[in-house]
């Protein structure tokens, strides 16, 4: 059951990833981890930079962000974005925000996706 988890969520965050491309972002890396944590997806769309959380949820259909994702994952992500500029100071002159994608179908059947995409789903943290 765990190891069929791990694929439904490594899935969604294909599609996700996918899906953002489809939408004009261009993907600057995946599963970027620092010693706070660690972020699904940093993409880019002309001057902003975003910061990407993303939720394989294939049986939940709400847009509740204390749902979805927690304020201590927020918290970790939002202190994982601050590693990620101080490492990466070409980026640091962006617009940063704080997305979340919730995929709310099974990636890994074949069947259109439904996904979620909460822009500036969550203020920074720190």
């Amino acid at each position: 059951m765990q190891k069929t988890h791990k694929l439904i969520g490594s899935a969604g965050e294909e599609a996700a990833a996918n899906w953002l491309c489809e939408h004009g972002y261009t993907i600057i890396t995946q599963n970027w981890r620092a010693e706070t944590g660690e972020i699904d997806i940093i993409a880019e769309k002309e001057d902003m930079l975003a910061f990407v959380e993303v939720k394989t949820l294939p049986h939940t259909a709400t847009e509740d962000l204390d749902i979805i994702i927690s304020a201590k994952k927020r918290e970790r992500i939002s202190k994982t974005a601050k590693h990620f500029l101080q490492n990466n100071r070409q980026y640091k002159q962006m617009f940063a925000r704080f997305d979340v994608i919730v995929i709310q179908s099974n990636p890994l059947k074949e069947e259109t996706l439904k996904v979620l995409h909460l822009k500036n789903a969550f203020e920074d943290y720190v």
